[in-house]
């Protein structure tokens, strides 16, 4: 018999989230390890994530007020990494998913495409980013054909292992009652497909999203991935802190958001 959720699921994560966080402010005021050593408190990387969405005096006796980071608020700063991981998503869906039923479903095209898949899967991302700059330019291009290799491979491997899972009766049932070749995908492999295709883009967003520094670190402001860079590179390590935090955590929500598709879309998933 199958247990329901606990209600206060979220209660141990919190707890944990509490107790870490109550740890480093311990340590850190502590004196117990050196500063060089230690990152920043949690009051200096919420003192920098405020900094960095306001507008805030430049310090150092000069007067002069700016606005955020370089000149954007943070959560700008996000919404233009998630804009390009959205395209760069977008495509590996639009790509993958039908490369991915047509692998599944004819043998020969899997023997011809399945390698260069393979090789594909195999190659880090940050790998692609000299010639891409070389190609595409420094500006949003290159960055979005960086994120679409990063999350084209998990999508299109999740679609072929969903349609060689499809029970082959089931296809051959609809054919029987008329329907066509195109009819039985739609109909029938396309929506036993869908949990697979699902849990695969789980995987691309969480590759894109350790790939969204790699893609920022050339011309990559605004950009959350780009300014975790630089503010490190400027000793800013709060403000790098800060960064990292928020991109974890936006990927949480994204995953937590996929997850709400996923049983919104696939409820029977799990129940069979």
């Amino acid at each position: 018999m199958l247990r329901r959720p606990h209600r206060l699921g979220w209660l141990p994560p919190l707890a944990t989230a509490a107790a870490v966080l109550l740890t480093w402010s311990l340590v850190a005021a502590s004196g117990w390890v050196q500063p060089a050593y230690l990152a920043p408190s949690p009051l200096e990387v919420w003192d920098a994530f405020v900094r960095a969405n306001t507008y805030h005096p430049i310090g150092g006796g000069i007067d002069r007020v700016v606005r955020g980071e370089e000149n954007y608020f943070l959560w700008e700063h996000l919404v233009v990494s998630l804009r390009r991981i959205g395209i760069g998503l977008a495509l590996a869906v639009v790509v993958g998913v039908p490369l991915g039923l047509v692998m599944g479903t004819v043998p020969s095209v899997r023997r011809v495409a399945g390698p260069y898949l393979d090789v594909l899967r195999s190659i880090p991302p940050l790998a692609y980013m000299g010639f891409l700059v070389a190609w595409f330019g420094i500006y949003d291009t290159s960055k979005i054909w960086l994120l679409f290799l990063a999350a084209f491979p998990p999508i299109a491997l999740a679609t072929i292992n969903g349609v060689r899972g499809v029970r082959e009766d089931q296809v051959n049932a609809v054919l029987s009652l008329g329907a066509s070749r195109r009819q039985a995908v739609t109909s029938v492999v396309l929506p036993a497909t869908l949990p697979d295709i699902l849990s695969g883009l789980r995987v691309a967003v969480g590759f894109a999203w350790t790939t969204v520094v790699a893609a920022e670190l050339v011309n990559g402001l605004p950009g959350i991935g780009g300014l975790a860079y630089l503010s490190g590179t400027q000793n800013k390590i709060a403000l790098s802190v800060a960064c990292i935090l928020v991109i974890g955590l936006t990927a949480i929500a994204l995953d937590a958001v996929i997850r709400l598709i996923e049983r919104t879309l696939v409820p029977w998933r799990g129940k069979a």
